[in-house]
């Protein structure tokens, strides 16, 4: 199996986007003795946001599926660009958040979490599995409806 993030991306019919940079007085990665930590991802199409609404209202569970798997895309973009795309660098995700955008009775943001963490487990094999927490909010940056973080151990 390579050891090229974009190359396992593509492998999986899938494009890894330009990372993105931050809007705000903030970066996108910091990494701090051997753990990497990735600032929030949103699902994003053509440079610009999508999946705009709520879960249980505008969206549906599908497109929230969609919605994680093209943020958790994002973290996969910043990953490569901190590792200089070397996977053999990293020794797993520690946790992963999913933030999901949802009316408050909507009961599912595990299944729409999932949509991230299948990615992140069909991309980085037994490196990719993780704790995570999937929590509903009432409003995501730029409306989206799925944003993620994540925590990544690194090799020393």
């Amino acid at each position: 199996m390579s050891d090229s993030i974009k190359q396992r991306v593509q492998q999986l019919g899938l494009q890894l986007p330009a990372p993105s940079q931050p809007v705000a007085n903030y970066v996108s990665h910091v990494i701090s003795q051997n753990q990497l930590y990735i600032a929030g991802q949103i699902p994003m199409l053509d440079g610009k946001p999508a999946f705009l609404g709520r879960l249980g209202e505008a969206i549906s569970d599908e497109e929230g599926v969609n919605a994680a798997e093209l943020a958790a895309l994002g973290l996969l973009a910043q990953l490569s660009d901190a590792l200089g795309d070397d996977l053999s660098k990293l020794v797993r995700i520690i946790r992963l958040g999913a933030f999901i955008a949802s009316t408050p009775d909507f009961p599912r943001q595990g299944v729409i979490a999932n949509g991230a963490s299948n990615l992140l487990v069909n991309v980085l094999g037994d490196k990719g599995r993780h704790v995570r927490t999937a929590v509903g909010v009432s409003s995501l940056p730029a409306g989206v409806a799925v944003e993620v973080d994540a925590i990544f151990e690194l090799k020393s």
